[in-house]
């Protein structure tokens, strides 16, 4: 810290030295192709008569200085005709138009990245698509056709349902990732996920997103932990007209888009009002998920008679190890029973498939004066799809709505409000929906007893097992001391004989299963079959009552209210930011996610109860920073040295301090290096404060109080494997409390044109992890007299902070290559590897991320079609390698996704007298059927038609 605040004194006193400059005119401005509109790289700007001159930067900007004014600059360029003009106007901001000079066209290559200034000279890995970007996406959908940059992970725990991370721990509940939509956070209030594109804005309107990887909560706050992923939709006095498009496509795919802008005048002819309004639909047929692998938690697999806990079957897994008959104590009443698995259900008979997304915005701006601008925006959003989260969830008819009132000095100043609300609407979890069907038939432990019942009656050692000559029989021996020696000695056999007659064992397996499934004794009912009406009403009885009810439906409507300033100062030496923000969040789940009952949610298994009054306990969360920041240009410009520092405080937490400190240095050649070091900060969610939330196996702990005596799983296990119960072998600990989470990144990279047509971007960066959050898995164990666990016996999931230090590194490089003026091509590496210190540490990082991936693209536009004047014919493929990795989830969704490859590729031609866009294309195009989060569907190919009409009225 010491070395830090050092750094930034350095810093600022260097941004306090006035610089010394001769008396010159600085002129600026920018070279654009006459007929394509596109900047110009490298066209030369000469002061007339002298050698004195500059090039373009990718942008197509120049800055020049001239001892005087007025003065004559020429403008040139190879293939293109000469221009001169005198400027007079220091102010004044040229843009220049050249021509092509038919007699030389052939010759001449363009290079154009399309690469902002802001983002060639950012400190941290940026990555960008513009509006062209957006549209010409080769996955048809620019939030999926974000995974092409480089650094960033996008993955489908559904086909309505897209993740977008950087660096690292890609749940699929990003909480180190930040999403913004026009600076608001597109965050769910309460159940913990960001929204992904569900609430976003359309293709229609988005003009760009920039993401920004690594820690970045300086300007933007303790949810900026990992990256920024930052949209910005079209300004509607920029962007007026009429755009709309339809899309369909595979699995009865459907989408509609209508965009409308439009702008108005005052007398003087300036445009004071403007508006939009946006409307999107979308329906499709998921997914589904068909993973039926065992989990890494069964202990048996395919070939075991008695079952095994498959992936997507719920309501299979053992609790308490009630399930296993194959140790000591059972050989000999239940040989041949072993380890049994309860019959579950399939996902795809939990979950209905069909995905829809409603949403709809609309913004009213309002400009009193030439630069204050007033802004009122609304977006509401609402669908139905499939959310993987802690478990499987079918989010059904849910509601988002976002409400935004800004007044801001563009570039200078602003003053942003926001809330988000949500409605859970008849949300449920698929997972604990299995669970409560199970045991609406019978509990777990009596189907478990009668299965055995069943096989003591018919298939056991004194019956058909014993009518085998080869079925070892098993004494207990005179010496006790010898039991070890005979119990190994007899499993031996016992296995040679399981082989020998599976078939014969796999047939009295399948008859208990059915007599346990279907028998109907005393308060015991037969399971609820799929496909009947009986599991008909069942199922929908389960899903519309609430957690606390007996049922697996979420109530959720939490809210979010957030305030956010920020002031730019320009003296002459430095230019200065300053800003604050101030977060409330409202939870409120009626004690079905979160704490939220007056009654002790530990009173009850059903985690909480109404109390008499029908009120609920209400939580409240708030959190508040602010920020200074300092940028000083050196060197005519060249060397520019950022020193930030940001304080945050949470209601339950200290108050933290995150420094940051960069440099970048521009050569006379337009090649930029940079280096930064940077800081951020997590504080614990609310589902890491406060989440009381069953899951089926075990119940998920927020923990601002900490846990005590918990069991260790390990130890557990051993424990009810044995047959004397010797608590001396349990493994107990605590928990402490929960606490933020920090971050020190260190990265360094370049940026640059090499041979006038090949773009480069490369960096690398080392980060370490203090308080690192995940949880700890442990056991509140509750024994009989007899040394036997209870019913009360309980599995935890608690949040908890790594003991040790969590680290991580990585390196990416992405190059464009533009090989002809209207062709290029593109391809990036990324590398990201997590280090943990301590192999004995309990706590669970959940990285989820390739060590290796690559994107490999070409694209093309305004081509002419050979032999034709089609000339508006465009395209864009990209093709992607993931290097298989471990993910991983909830114990039920922790496991390998292999290796996969993918190609996105579309075609389009543009009609200009109709102004429509025609566009056919397909993402997954060889359908390979992927698995991209461990516990998801397998994605396949979607392939679309797509038609794009824009009327612009300026």
């Amino acid at each position: 810290m010491n070395f830090v605040c050092r750094v930034i004194g350095i810093i600022v006193l260097l941004c306090s030295i006035t610089s010394f400059s001769f008396a010159q005119v600085e002129l600026k401005g920018s070279i654009l192709d006459a007929e394509t509109g596109e900047t110009m790289i490298g066209a030369n700007v000469v002061i007339k008569g002298t050698t004195t001159g500059t090039v373009t930067d990718v942008n197509g900007d120049f800055k020049i200085s001239v001892p005087k004014l007025p003065t004559t600059l020429v403008f040139s360029f190879i293939g293109y005709n000469q221009q001169e003009l005198v400027v007079s106007d220091a102010a004044a901001k040229i843009k220049i138009k050249l021509a092509t000079n038919s007699t030389v066209l052939d010759q001449v290559e363009i290079v154009d990245t399309r690469v902002s200034e802001k983002q060639q000279q950012a400190a941290l890995t940026v990555e960008a698509m513009d509006v062209i970007a957006v549209k010409e996406a080769a996955s048809g959908n620019f939030y999926e056709s974000l995974g092409t940059l480089k650094g960033v992970d996008v993955t489908s725990a559904s086909l309505g349902f897209k993740v977008v991370n950087t660096r690292g721990f890609n749940s699929t509940s990003p909480v180190r990732t930040l999403q913004l939509i026009d600076g608001v956070d597109n965050q769910s209030p309460g159940l913990n996920f960001s929204l992904g594109n569900f609430l976003g804005a359309s293709d229609l309107d988005v003009m760009k997103v920039d993401i920004v990887a690594g820690a970045s909560s300086a300007f933007y706050g303790p949810g900026a932990f990992n990256g920024v992923i930052a949209m910005t939709t079209k300004d509607p006095f920029l962007f007026q007209g009429l755009d709309a498009s339809v899309k369909f496509g595979e699995r009865n795919m459907m989408e509609y888009a209508i965009r409308w802008a439009q702008a108005y005048k005052n007398k003087e002819g300036r445009e004071i009002f403007a508006y939009k309004l946006n409307l999107f639909y979308m329906q499709a047929l998921d997914w589904e998920a068909e993973n039926y692998a065992p989990t890494e938690d069964s202990k048996t697999d395919e070939n075991n008679p008695g079952g095994y806990d498959a992936v997507n079957v719920y309501g299979d897994e053992a609790l308490n190890g009630g399930n296993d008959f194959s140790g000591l104590y059972n050989l000999l009443n239940s040989q041949g029973l072993g380890t049994i698995y309860r019959s579950g259900y399939k996902e795809k008979d939990v979950v209905d498939y069909s995905t829809n997304n409603f949403k709809t915005g609309v913004s009213l701006h309002y400009k009193p004066t030439k630069k204050v601008e007033v802004i009122y925006a609304a977006n509401y959003g609402t669908g139905s799809t499939v959310y993987q989260g802690d478990n499987r969830y079918r989010l059904d008819n849910i509601q988002f709505l976002q409400n935004r009132i800004e007044v801001r000095n563009k570039d200078k100043w602003f003053i942003r409000a926001y809330a988000t609300h949500e409605d859970a609407g008849n949300s449920y979890d698929a997972v604990l929906t299995a669970f409560i069907l199970n045991n609406k038939s019978k509990a777990d432990g009596d189907w478990y007893q009668q299965y055995y019942q069943y096989w003591r009656r018919t298939g056991g050692p004194a019956k058909t097992l014993a009518k085998f000559p080869d079925f070892p029989k098993f004494k207990y021996p005179a010496d006790i001391d010898s039991l070890d020696y005979y119990t190994q000695a007899y499993e031996v056999l016992y296995n040679e004989f399981l082989d020998n007659n599976r078939d014969t064992l796999m047939a009295m397996h399948a008859a208990a299963r059915a007599d346990a499934d279907t028998n109907a004794t005393g308060q015991f009912v037969p399971r609820y079959e799929p496909g009947t009406a009986r599991y008909d009403s069942a199922y929908a009885d389960v899903t519309s009552r609430l957690f606390t009810d007996g049922g697996s439906r979420l109530f959720d409507r939490s809210a979010l209210y957030h305030v956010h300033g920020e002031y730019k100062f320009q003296p002459k030496w430095a230019e200065i930011i300053t800003g604050a923000n101030f977060r409330l969040y409202k939870p409120n789940s009626r004690g079905t996610i979160f704490s939220d009952s007056l009654v002790n949610p530990f009173d009850t298994l059903e985690g909480g109860i109404r109390n008499p009054d029908g009120q609920y306990h209400t939580i409240t969360n708030y959190e508040y920073g602010a920020y200074i920041g300092a940028e000083r240009k050196l060197l005519k410009d060249k060397l520019k040295l950022t020193a930030t520092l940001r304080m945050d405080k949470n209601k339950n937490f200290n108050f933290i301090f995150s420094p940051a400190v960069s440099a970048v240095y521009t050569t006379p050649k337009n090649h930029v290096f940079r280096v930064s070091f940077s800081s951020a900060l997590r504080n614990p969610t609310l589902a890491d404060q406060y989440l009381f939330y069953r899951v089926g196996r075990a119940i998920l702990l927020g923990n601002l109080e900490g846990k005590d005596s918990l069991v260790t799983v390990d130890s557990f296990r051993d424990y009810i494997n044995t047959t004397d119960f010797n608590t001396d072998t349990l493994v107990y600990f605590n928990v402490a409390p929960v606490k933020p989470e920090q971050v020190r990144t260190i990265e360094f990279g370049y940026r640059g044109t090499i041979l006038k047509k090949v773009y480069l971007d490369a960096g690398y960066y080392f980060s370490v992890y203090q308080n690192f959050i995940g949880y700890n898995l442990g056991i509140d164990l509750e024994l009989s007299a007899t040394g036997i666990p209870t019913p009360s016996t309980i599995a935890y999931r608690v949040a908890a902070n790594a003991k040790g230090v969590t680290t991580t590194q990585g390196a990416m490089a992405g190059i464009n290559y533009y090989f002809h003026k209207k062709f290029a091509l593109s391809a990036n590496y990324s590398w990201n590897k997590l280090l943990l210190d301590g192999k004995d540490e309990q706590i669970i990082p959940a990285f989820n991320t390739p060590e290796h991936k690559f994107n490999v693209g070409i694209n093309g536009r305004d081509i002419r079609i050979p032999f034709t004047n089609a000339k508006h014919f465009g395209f864009n493929a990209n093709y992607k390698w993931i290097q298989g990795f471990q993910f991983t989830g909830s114990p039920q969704f922790t496991g390998f996704v292999p290796s996969y490859a993918l190609v996105d590729a579309q075609a389009n031609y543009f009609f200009p007298g109709i102004k429509t866009t025609v566009r056919i294309g397909a993402s997954n195009l060889l359908n390979n059927n992927v698995y991209q989060v461990y516990g998801g569907p397998y994605v396949g190919r979607l392939a679309y038609f797509s038609v794009l009409y824009e009327l612009g009225l300026k």
